[in-house]
């Protein structure tokens, strides 16, 4: 009967979308995973497209590609770098593949694709335009001020200079060590936030692209720039020893402005003897602590052309940070969204706090006039004392500065006297719900004085989530709240006390990330961190980048996987094995250490179970478990790769390590790892170690020990990955919900219902260490909606969603439903709705791709159905 009734449902879909659209049309053009990127440096960057067909069974029989370097010319079909031949294929990611491409050229491309019934349909143009390609294309000098790393004012650079002819185009490309703000004739440009992003500066350093176009004028011009720390000069002190950094100095940049003139010549301005610096009104910038700025110094138009810039001093030549200089090729931190204060008190006539309503990552902006030399303090935090003021007391237990001199996570203001002052810090950013704005005179501030700005890596948000329950709709906008609080051109641990890129909390959460938002590049960036910072004989440290720290003896499996599970999880969400082939080497050094220093299959080589509940587990058992991931992941690439040799020699490590967990840990008459915690069963569970035959039994035992918590958890960071994944994937999905929806502690939920706003570090409220309000470590949750209710699954078998899995369950207790998923494909809808003993189930899958549908147990029928591309709608009935 639901076959029949599916069937049919099949055909009415179909006449009704062959009446509203008859053609396919190739749509998002993008290159590098970006929207007309400029500096792509890769000599074959990838080109992507997606499908708009909303017909039954749509999907792409072949296609064609045309690039070149004139756009009227791609007009009439006509390609001088690169026509790839109609190909029969559905892909819609291939490398380029013409003639070579020249440096700092746009170049205009467009697809052709052809549908399922032949029928052809061509794309809009969209651009990408290379960058320098290579160190020996800069023809500017890194520049300085002649201050050593202990000044604590922020450089400012100008030059000014003449154009005499129209232009048609320009472009500046800088490269910098620290951070920058670039302006052109009094404007800033563009709206990046902490460019560049946070390298190992002394391996590889970042440069970014500006289309300086309209801001250049014929006749005068002035170029400036001002310079910030950033992570480059490190100078309060914390434990992670940044101020010892190897890379250490005073900030530098180097800059090539090149004009395109109408009449086809050009220019390149560089940075060189002509330029001027000078101190000005930012005395102090540190990514810890905040910016310290003086109004009195204010020097109006100074990046205009009709500044007297006569006081100004010279310059210092400087060498380059490192030998690798190359394009920014992500998303940039932005402001991405404002708040006002929801509730303003006041302390006293000196002291007033705001409460933003959100935990955040980002900066304020405060607008106040008073009497020349009066200083604002504006301090920024997650908690407030019992007295109502700001408590720093979680947040600021690493850091090691002057508290007094150099308070942490605040900006300190002076001002002008002369007007109303607006300040808002360039260089840095905090993590805060409440602010605290005080004064060294009596001031009067209202709710208008401040507005707070989150800000974060701007990635496109791809992931919808809407149930019937508040709760999982609050959990999951809280933790995308808090992996956005933790992206800034590399994943971070907190925004406010380490802002370190803590290797464990960024594998953890990355099915939760590429679920919810499109962050590809971030993690391909951070990828090259990983490079840059693996020692010879593999070992990576458990943050990256570093100054030095965390090479340490607990840097280990648990933490550092992320060079394999990253890269393959990538593969798996995107269809893109580029990352993969990239870290191939860096993977295969990792397991081979761990593997040297591991004869017997098993190591202790991690932290293990971070902040649990209240049970311990093995070190050894869930390090191994990590390490048989490892390996396993490096022999599927060899398969993929065609790597045959390393293909069979990885295999047989994965079977060593796994019987070797196994024959130790794996009591088989009971069906208990270790001493069968809730992490100990679930780690191996969710990772694939248990044999086939004991998986049910183990599964009972998990499930088993969830139900003497009453569904709530006892695990850390290892066991809050793997547990409602295990118990979901084992028949135990009912379970696993309980679990995830608890709210009383210890639980996600217990955050929710206390007025969390992101995840917190620890799940205990009252802790007294591991507490900060805005953490990622734990952010499984937000990813495991999607893979449970919403059951949308990446095929290892065909990646990128290429055929979506579709296992949702439909728990007892939910009666609604609507989850959908931006794949490389197009979005995939799993919506539900539970009426009576029947579920309303309706499901879309992009053109060009499929699904395998597998209903849940509490179906009656529970037989897999395969969907082509559409829409359907499906009557299931409960049992």
């Amino acid at each position: 009967m639901r076959k029949i009734l599916l069937t049919t449902m099949l055909c009415v879909s179909s006449m009704l979308y062959a009446q509203k659209q008859k053609e396919c049309l190739p749509i998002e053009l993008n290159c590098e995973h970006l929207v007309n990127p400029l500096g792509v440096d890769k000599s074959n960057p990838r080109l992507s497209w997606r499908l708009a067909d909303k017909r039954q069974g749509a999907k792409q029989s072949a296609y064609q590609i045309l690039v070149s370097s004139d756009s009227l010319a791609l007009v009439k079909n006509k390609a001088n770098s690169w026509n790839s031949g109609k190909q029969l294929s559905s892909a819609m990611l291939i490398h380029y593949n013409g003639t070579g491409l020249k440096r700092q050229t746009k170049y205009y491309w467009k697809v052709r694709v052809w549908d399922k019934n032949a029928s052809e349909s061509t794309s809009s143009i969209a651009s990408f335009e290379t960058g320098m390609m290579g160190m020996e294309n800069w023809k500017g000098k890194w520049i300085s001020d002649n201050q050593d790393i202990h000044d604590q004012a922020a450089p400012y650079f100008r030059r000014a200079f003449k154009t005499t002819k129209p232009i048609k185009s320009a472009r500046a490309y800088i490269a910098v060590a620290g951070l920058y703000e670039l302006s052109i004739n009094g404007k800033k440009i563009g709206d990046h936030r902490l460019d560049p992003m946070y390298t190992r500066f002394d391996r590889r350093t970042l440069y970014v692209v500006e289309d300086v176009t309209p801001q250049i004028q014929q006749g005068n011009n002035a170029v400036a720039v001002v310079l910030g720390n950033g992570w480059y000069n490190h100078q309060p002190l914390a434990v992670w020893d940044f101020d010892k950094a190897p890379w250490r100095n005073r900030p530098t940049f180097c800059l090539n402005l090149r004009i395109v003139y109408q009449d086809g010549s050009e220019e390149t301005l560089t940075t060189d003897q002509q330029w001027k610096t000078a101190a000005g009104p930012i005395r102090y910038n540190n990514i810890y602590t905040g910016e310290h700025y003086d109004a009195r110094l204010e020097m109006p138009a100074w990046d205009t052309p009709q500044f007297d810039d006569s006081q100004w001093h010279a310059i210092q030549y400087r060498n380059p940070p490192s030998t690798n200089i190359v394009s920014q090729q992500m998303v940039p931190i932005r402001l991405v969204r404002s708040y006002s204060p929801k509730l303003m008190k006041k302390m006293d006539e000196k002291t007033y706090i705001f409460d933003m309503g959100q935990n955040m990552a980002g900066v304020t902006k405060i607008k106040i006039g008073g009497k020349a030399g009066t200083v604002i303090k504006i301090k920024h935090g997650e908690r407030l004392q019992a007295n109502g003021r700001l408590d720093l007391s979680n947040i600021d237990v690493y850091y090691r500065g002057n508290k007094e001199l150099e308070p942490f996570q605040t900006d300190i203001l002076t001002l002008s006297g002369r007007k109303e002052d607006e300040f808002m810090a360039k260089f840095g950013y905090k993590g805060f719900r409440y602010v605290e704005v005080s004064s060294s005179d009596p001031i009067v501030l209202d709710e208008s004085t401040i507005t707070a700005y989150f800000m974060h890596s701007d990635v496109r948000s791809i992931g919808q989530l809407k149930t019937s329950s508040t709760l999982i709709n609050g959990l999951w906008e809280a933790t995308n709240n808090a992996y956005l609080s933790n992206l800034m051109g590399y994943p971070t641990d907190c925004p406010q006390r380490e802002k370190n890129g803590w290797t464990g909390d960024g594998h953890l959460a990355i099915e939760t990330a590429y679920y919810n938002f499109d962050g590809i590049t971030v993690y391909e960036k951070w990828m090259a961190d990983h490079q840059d910072e693996q020692q010879e004989n593999g070992v990576l440290p458990d943050i990256i980048p570093t100054g030095g720290w965390g090479y340490g003896t607990a840097n280990g499996l648990d933490w550092t996987s992320t060079i394999a599970i990253i890269p393959w999880q990538t593969y798996l969400f995107y269809g893109d094995a580029s990352l993969l082939a990239e870290c191939y080497d860096n993977i295969k050094r990792y397991v081979d250490y761990v593997d040297g220093i591991s004869p017997n299959g098993l190591t202790t080589f991690g932290r293990g179970d971070w902040v649990p509940v209240k049970s311990q587990s093995n070190l050894e058992l869930t390090s191994s478990v990590y390490f048989y991931v490892d390996a396993t992941i490096l022999a599927s690439a060899a398969k993929m790769f065609g790597k045959t040799a390393d293909q069979q020699k990885y295999e047989m490590l994965g079977k060593k390590i796994k019987d070797a967990i196994n024959a130790k840990f794996l009591d088989r008459s009971k069906g208990i790892y270790s001493t069968g915690t809730q992490t100990e069963l679930s780690v191996p569970l969710y990772w694939g170690v248990v044999p086939e035959a004991m998986k049910a039994k183990v599964a009972a035992n998990l499930n088993s020990r969830v139900e003497e918590t009453n569904f709530h958890l006892d695990v850390g960071v290892l066991g809050a990955k793997a547990l409602l994944n295990a118990l979901k994937d084992n028949g135990y999905g009912e379970t696993a919900y309980k679990v995830a929806v608890q709210d009383t502690y210890p639980s996600w939920g217990w955050w929710i219902v206390n007025g969390a706003t992101t995840l917190l570090e620890n799940w205990d409220l009252k802790a007294t260490r591991d507490i900060s309000d805005n953490h990622m470590m734990f952010g499984e949750i937000g990813g495991w909606f999607f893979k449970s209710i919403g059951g949308i699954l990446p095929d290892p078998t065909q990646a990128g969603f290429k055929n979506v899995l579709l296992k949702p369950i439909f728990p007892k207790e939910l009666k609604e439903s609507s989850i959908s998923y931006q794949s490389p494909y197009g979005n995939i809808l799993s919506s539900w709705k539970v009426k009576g003993n029947k579920v309303e189930y309706t499901v879309e899958i992009p053109a060009n791709a499929t699904a395998t549908f597998y209903p849940p147990e509490n179906i009656r029928n529970s037989n897999a159905v395969q969907l082509e591309a559409g829409k359907y709608q499906m009557d299931l009935e409960l049992k």
